[in-house]
């Protein structure tokens, strides 16, 4: 079945302005074209643009890491596409090695995003942390106050 970019943008949560920019700056291909020039979308490219909306939700992905991701998942693609098209021993194993180099990178952009994320909540525990001990010495401080005004 072929879409229209209203289909996808109400398909995928985006603007229609969005899925041009993410088309323009390579995070996504570009669809095929009518003779006029309007885009026609598969099931594919819902699909693929649903994985670049999640990275960048669920991930807190900026837009270049968005695009990194996106390579590398391209890259996999590729790759187990290689690996499928051959039998040859020594080249599966050729590709399963680039396989497992491309998901290492994968892993590490993941990993460099979640040490972000803790060192932010470390940051927002030690400030809860601060709040805290503030209103115990406030509120201990008031309870002084309030057994002087009595003397």
């Amino acid at each position: 079945m072929i879409y229209k970019i209203d289909d996808v943008a109400k398909a995928c949560g985006l603007t229609k302005r969005t899925i041009r920019y993410y088309e323009e700056i390579g995070v996504m291909p570009s669809p095929q074209r009518t003779d006029g020039g309007t885009r026609l979308y598969s099931q594919d490219d819902i699909d693929y643009l649903k994985k670049v909306v999640r990275a960048k939700e669920v991930l807190g992905f900026s837009l270049q890491e968005l695009h990194a991701y996106v390579a590398t998942a391209d890259a996999l693609n590729e790759q187990r596409f290689d690996y499928q098209q051959t039998t040859e021993v020594k080249e599966r194993i050729d590709t399963l090695t680039r396989m497992e180099a491309t998901l290492d990178g994968q892993l590490q952009l993941l990993e460099q995003k979640l040490q972000s994320i803790h060192a932010v909540q470390q940051e927002l525990e030690e400030l809860r942390g601060r709040v805290k001990t503030g209103i115990e010495t406030l509120k201990s401080r008031a309870g002084q106050n309030n057994g002087n005004e009595g003397t």
